[in-house]
């Protein structure tokens, strides 16, 4: 019950994600460059504040407590943010938006890991995406309703900010404390002994003269994080522009540009589905590496809708999304696990502050790619991008 909250808070942003984009672009005047930079400084600015809210919610112990600070600052900051139409002010906003809204990310990822068992992260990340991602998709939905009804700006960012009021209301009376905080601090004394154990066997097996091809490896921590930047910051690059083309370049109605990206986040709920069933036997480490080679050659694929544009490609591009969503939830739920299990106590914003930089770094480059040299470019600059993700995630795990 205590995961219903970020239920409504992801319905707000599912919403504003699309939204956004088409509201600078269409109702405001702006441009592209403009959608990127606001969507870019929110990244940048949140990243040391995903450092500073995970060292205090971990320092203190009190995870409730900043995800209740960052819901009710949201629902604050959008009911401002619909206040004002110029765009200089809206990116301001949106950049103080991003700090607290990252506020709930690291206390989320420790409540999931103290209160499950290490056999049971897989299951447990995937239950709590699977929900939230089912609020994004009641956002998409709702935004397709609202927009075929008219809604102006106002209304919808007014919407999103009752909706954050709302999980502020539902993690007030739902969301408790663990009593004991110890299962990450076993995880990693487990892998220290594994470690130890390995390098104590291969020591035997040398000295009574037998021959062996194991060698003792230890994970390259740092390639890891190099491949979660490059995923975070290619997937930015390219979903970033990617409502802008589909609405100005295509001609697509706002209506039919939420319905589209309702297929991706249909792909992937069924990405946390499947991960939520098959979590115990999911190998994460063979995941972060097939992910990211099979979506460069789908980024790649999303050329054919700007060489042969017909209903036929459309189509197809819409399954290609799908995809690549699907691909998306069993990577972040592999990521996550993983990185649960190196990142030390007191570091818990890790995470979110290596895929909020990569995003900042990913709409800056996507929507600089795409108005300077086009939509071909950008996918195959994106195809490029998550194929180095997946040699950083292969030096990872050799």
């Amino acid at each position: 019950m205590w995961r219903a909250s970020f239920f409504f808070h992801e319905m707000a942003f599912g919403l504003l994600s699309i939204f956004l984009p088409v509201y600078i672009t269409g109702e405001l005047g702006g441009s592209l460059t403009d959608v990127g930079i606001m969507i870019a400084a929110a990244n940048f600015v949140a990243v040391p504040f995903s450092f500073l809210w995970g060292d205090l919610c971990d320092k203190t112990r009190r995870y409730r407590f900043y995800i209740l600070i960052s819901f009710s600052a949201m629902t604050v900051l959008l009911f401002l943010f619909s206040l004002t139409n110029i765009i200089i002010v809206l990116t301001v906003m949106y950049a103080v938006i991003a700090v607290f809204h990252v506020a709930h990310e690291g206390p989320k990822n420790v409540l999931i890991s103290e209160y499950y068992s290490r056999s049971e992260w897989e299951t447990s990340f995937a239950s709590y995406e699977a929900l939230t991602k089912i609020g994004w998709l009641s956002g998409l939905l709702l935004g397709f309703v609202l927009s075929g009804y008219g809604f102006n700006g106002m209304s919808m960012i007014l919407v999103c900010s009752l909706l954050s009021l709302i999980a502020f209301a539902t993690s007030f009376f739902l969301i408790r404390d663990p009593m004991f905080i110890f299962e990450r601090r076993l995880v990693a004394i487990e892998r220290a002994v594994g470690f130890a154990h390995q390098g104590f066997s291969l020591v035997l097996r040398t000295i009574d003269g037998m021959r062996t091809k194991e060698n003792l490896k230890s994970e390259n921590v740092f390639m890891f994080f190099a491949g979660l930047l490059l995923f975070s910051l290619t997937t930015s690059m390219l979903f970033t522009p990617l409502p802008v083309f589909f609405f100005s370049n295509l001609g697509l109605s706002q209506s039919l540009v939420f319905g589209i990206f309702l297929f991706d986040s249909l792909g992937t709920l069924c990405g946390y589905l499947l991960a939520r069933k098959r979590g115990q036997q999911l190998n994460g480490k063979a995941v972060v590496k097939r992910t990211n080679l099979v979506r460069a050659v789908l980024a790649l694929s999303l050329i054919s809708t700007i060489v042969w544009f017909s209903v036929l490609t459309l189509a197809l591009t819409v399954v290609t999304l799908m995809i690549m969503g699907f691909l998306y939830g069993l990577f972040l739920i592999s990521t996550l696990s993983l990185s649960m299990e190196m990142i030390p106590e007191g570091k818990a914003g890790v995470f979110s502050a290596l895929l909020g930089l990569g995003g900042a770094l990913g709409c800056l480059l996507g929507t600089y790619t795409a108005v300077n040299h086009g939509f071909s470019v950008l996918f195959l600059v994106a195809g490029g991008g998550f194929f180095l993700s997946y040699v950083a995630f292969k030096a990872y795990s050799r």
